[in-house]
């Protein structure tokens, strides 16, 4: 499959590459390290990172401006599972399209799709594509890769990294010599502020009899701590180890695009299923859902809390 992949790659000099509303690292770095891979290894094409980024996530490099044309196109979609969630892009209007993704199969989206949903991530799947075909790659691109690995692993501590994870990156490491403290240091170094922040949300958290942990970002609450939104949805990585918690979530006020962010992570139950309810999806244990009122979110989250409960009494916790 990933000479199929290199094949079309090779065929396009024009090459758009999209992935996930929302961003985080991992839809990010996958985007990124393609794109700056494709353009060491074709310096005559026309490359495009598309979507909209976020302030806190500049450290891995900056989006480009789409031209708007779409004929003789290719368009490459890492890291999404489904239509709705692409940022940007409709693959309809590209004369070709390409899926990499790690998340369970949900519909298909683009002409040809290579989904690995036991991966680690998407950039992993983007290692593998480098290391299996003639895309070439440099120490940068290598860093931006390991981050996005990391992230979405959350330091190696997930199911996910497997043997080949961890082949795949001595490979890199050895290869490109890059500095894991550095890295480490533009990834989790954070202003004060966000500390702050997360210290509301440990003394603010609502935890139900049945282990569900949640919490209301409001955009006030975001001014108030002088944050932006993308920062206070993803520390929801930040409580992977409370004792009573087995499912947390955080639900953070979007005024900029009208909506609810809902980022849900899970120890035990499987909640995948649940953030499809309500415009989201995602992983077993690692899912969103975007929802237009926080009401809509309080139902989401008894929708979670019932889940729990199941779980605990199948599994007689």
């Amino acid at each position: 499959m990933f000479k199929k992949i290199y094949k079309e790659i090779k065929k396009y000099d024009r090459i758009v590459i999209a992935r996930h509303i929302g961003v985080d690292p991992d839809a990010l770095a996958s985007q990124l390290a393609l794109r700056d891979s494709i353009r060491l290894s074709f310096p005559e094409k026309k490359v495009f990172a598309i979507g909209t980024g976020s302030a806190k996530f500049t450290y891995l490099g900056k989006l480009d401006k789409f031209d708007d044309v779409y004929e003789n196109t290719l368009l490459i979609v890492t890291d999404t599972p489904d239509r709705k969630r692409i940022d940007s892009a409709d693959p309809d209007m590209f004369t070709s399209s390409i899926k990499i993704d790690h998340h369970p199969f949900v519909e298909k989206t683009c002409e040809l799709e290579y989904i690995d949903d036991i991966a680690s991530s998407a950039s992993e799947i983007v290692m593998q594509l480098i290391e299996e075909t003639k895309l070439e790659c440099n120490k940068e691109i290598a860093e931006t890769l390991f981050i996005g690995l990391v992230s979405d692993s959350n330091r190696f501590l997930f199911d996910s990294c497997g043997s080949n994870t961890f082949l795949l990156v001595s490979k890199y490491l050895e290869k490109y010599k890059f500095s894991i403290n550095k890295i480490y240091q533009k990834m989790y170094v954070r202003p004060l502020c966000e500390v702050r922040l997360e210290g509301y949300i440990s003394l603010n958290m609502t935890v139900t009899d049945n282990g569900l942990g949640y919490i209301k970002i409001t955009d006030k609450i975001i001014n108030d701590f002088g944050v932006d939104s993308a920062a206070a949805g993803n520390m929801v990585n930040n409580f992977n180890f409370i004792n009573e918690v087995l499912v947390w979530a955080t639900i953070t006020e979007d005024v900029k695009n009208n909506q609810i962010r809902v980022s849900i992570r899970s120890r035990g139950p499987e909640i995948n299923k649940v953030a499809e309810k309500y415009n989201g999806g995602g992983h077993k244990f690692a899912s969103g859902a975007k929802v237009k009122t926080f009401d809509d979110a309080i139902l989401l989250m008894n929708d979670l809390d019932k889940t729990l409960k199941n779980y605990k009494i199948k599994n007689n916790i």
